[in-house]
C-alpha cells in the first residue's frame, strides 16, 4: 500500500518542491512505495526557478510539479496522507486543515534559500545546500518499514530524523 506523504511550505515554490520532487525520485529509484505532494497555506502559484534548475542539475524531473494550496488535499476526494512534514517554520505555526485520516504531523525546517543574500551563484549555492540537507534527511525516511510501523513509531522515527 502507498504512503503518501504531503510537505508544506507557505507559498509551495521552493522547498517543498525540492522535497516533493526528491521524494518521488528517491523512491522510485529505491523501489520503496512512497508518493510525495508539496502544497502551500498561500501558494504564490509558480515554482522558484533556482528550484526547477537545482532539480535538473540533480537530474531530478520536476515535471507535474506545481505550486498549490493545502486546500486541495483536505477535501475528501483528495489522497489519504500517511505523514505531513512542514519545511518553513511559518508553516509549522499554522493552523492546518483537517486531514482525512489524521496523518503523523512533523516539522523539518530549513531556511529559505530563496531569501539568500548576495549574487546568483550564492543564491545557486544556498539551493543546492537546501536541497542536499532536504535529500540527507529524505533518504532516513524512505529507509524506514514504513509499512511496519505504527502512528507512534513512525513519529518518533520522524523526529529523529529532524535532528539529525
Amino acid at each position: 500500500m502507498t504512503t503518501n506523504i504531503l510537505v508544506l511550505c507557505t507559498h509551495n515554490s521552493a522547498r517543498s518542491v525540492l522535497a516533493e520532487s526528491m521524494l518521488n525520485h528517491h523512491a522510485a529509484r529505491l523501489g520503496v512505495d512512497v508518493r510525495a505532494y508539496s502544497a502551500g497555506s498561500a501558494p504564490s502559484g509558480r515554482i522558484t526557478p533556482l528550484a526547477v534548475a537545482e532539480l535538473a542539475d540533480a537530474g531530478i524531473s520536476t515535471e507535474g510539479v506545481r505550486s498549490k494550496s493545502w486546500d486541495e488535499f483536505a477535501r475528501p476526494d483528495a489522497p489519504r496522507m500517511r505523514v505531513v512534514i512542514t519545511v518553513c517554520d511559518s508553516a509549522a505555526n499554522e493552523v492546518c486543515p483537517i486531514w482525512p485520516g489524521s496523518p503523523v504531523r512533523v516539522h523539518w525546517g530549513y531556511p529559505d534559500p530563496s531569501n539568500a543574500p548576495g549574487d546568483e551563484m550564492a543564491r545557486r549555492t544556498a539551493f543546492d545546500l537546501t536541497r542536499q540537507a532536504i535529500g540527507y534527511r529524505i533518504l532516513q525516511l524512505l529507509a524506514l518499514r514504513l509499512e511496519s510501523l505504527d502512528d507512534t513509531a513512525l513519529r518518533t522515527a520522524l523526529l529523529g530524523i529532524s535532528r539529525s
